[in-house]
């Protein structure tokens, strides 16, 4: 008889976002005539950018003849834009090879399959509140997992505690839910622990180019980081491709456990289990980095900028704390008037028509917060920031 992984019934019964779905498919059947606004999933509104359609029409075009026919490509992405990926980390002061890079349809797969090189029986630390993915996909496997707690007392940026040692290490910064963004002093104290401990750091860099400050877009800005690290980058918010699903992983020549390159390890994974991002697709991706995807690309991520200004302005007029917004598309506030995370998500829904996610939904500290996005059109965030305006001025 087959049998199950059993580890599956360690996971909360729904994923979050299914379950926010839910609630807002009920209410909307109960109340048809209510216009809702979604700033809960972190979806972009904004279309792909002029220079990616044109390179994909192109690539279309090519595979549309024999002699530019592409068929199987390489595993780990075309060679054209991995050098762009390496060029784009130049700017950023990081001398990558193309062997380094490994293109993928996106950092959340990645982040789960990276696993595959990890041993089962290692322990893992992530920061809580934490984006769900990092540890369903550890529970799966049945590994047991430390929570580092970040709270407004360390502005939600929880650093190394000796106590809380673990073989695997999540961090996001930008960080998703909470907004919050590690300095350089910070990264090092995380790097020198993970170096210490032959931990590997898992780091999430989805949302670095939302970046305004002087703070770290990659975690190899930080000495010491090629030993230890492993990062991971999407297309997703940076150009709009949630729908075409693109990004690229970072696994270091340098970054070696029990005398084995990781690197090699994630080479031999993919060529096993994945026959990499289409063509296309990839045309489109390295159009992302040419001067006028650059441009195209910083108008659509400073119109979400605006539209976090939008909410953060609404929520100093309320005198509500938060943070984010700045360096983040994601505003991460505190519930008004005591209110526990899912409670407010309904009071926002009912009164407000206005879909948020419940901080409780990223872990246990994020019970007592509320995340919204930044990713709605500028007349939907106006009109969102207003009726919430409106119900907490009132109440």
């Amino acid at each position: 008889m087959a049998t199950i992984n059993q580890n599956y019934w360690n996971l909360k019964e729904s994923y979050l976002f299914s379950e926010i779905a839910s609630r807002v498919l009920s209410y909307q059947k109960a109340h048809p005539d209510a216009h809702i606004i979604r700033m809960g999933i972190g979806d972009v509104t904004l279309p792909l950018p002029p220079a990616v359609i044109d390179a994909m029409h192109k690539a279309v075009e090519e595979m549309g003849h024999a002699e530019t026919f592409h068929g199987y490509g390489p595993e780990q992405g075309y060679h054209f834009l991995r050098q762009a990926v390496g060029d784009y980390y130049k700017q950023k002061g990081v001398c990558l090879l193309p062997e380094e890079i490994f293109i993928s349809d996106g950092a959340k797969s990645d982040l789960g399959n990276i696993l595959d090189i990890l041993g089962q029986d290692n322990t893992v630390l992530v920061t809580d509140p934490v984006y769900p993915v990092y540890v369903d996909t550890n529970k799966m496997s049945g590994r047991s997992i430390s929570y580092a707690q970040a709270n407004q007392q360390n502005h939600f940026l929880p650093m190394p505690d000796p106590h809380l040692t673990a073989d695997i290490i999540y961090l996001c910064s930008p960080n998703n839910p909470t907004g919050a963004a590690y300095s350089r002093q910070q990264l090092k104290e995380w790097v020198d622990f993970a170096n210490q401990n032959d931990s590997v750091l898992l780091f999430d860099a989805a949302y670095e180019a939302f970046v305004t400050e002087d703070l770290p877009r990659s975690i190899y800005e930080i000495e010491g980081a090629k030993t230890c690290a492993i990062e991971f980058c999407s297309f997703s918010k940076t150009a709009g491709f949630t729908g075409t699903r693109c990004g690229y992983t970072v696994v270091p020549l340098e970054l070696v456990r029990q005398e084995t390159s990781l690197n090699k390890l994630w080479l031999r994974r993919q060529t096993t289990k994945f026959n990499g991002v289409p063509y296309i697709v990839q045309r489109g991706a390295a159009a992302v980095f040419s001067p006028e995807g650059q441009e195209q690309v910083k108008h659509n991520i400073d119109y979400y900028r605006h539209n976090a200004q939008m909410i953060t302005d609404t929520l100093d007029k309320l005198g509500i704390w938060y943070t984010g917004g700045k360096n983040s598309p994601y505003i991460w506030l505190k519930c008004p008037h005591d209110m526990d995370s899912w409670t407010f998500f309904d009071f926002l829904l009912e009164n407000a028509h206005v879909v948020g996610t419940p901080g409780e939904g990223f872990g246990s500290c994020g019970e007592g917060y509320f995340r919204l996005t930044a990713f709605s059109s500028h007349e939907m965030t106006r009109t969102a920031m207003d009726r919430f305006y409106a119900i907490l001025r009132q109440k």
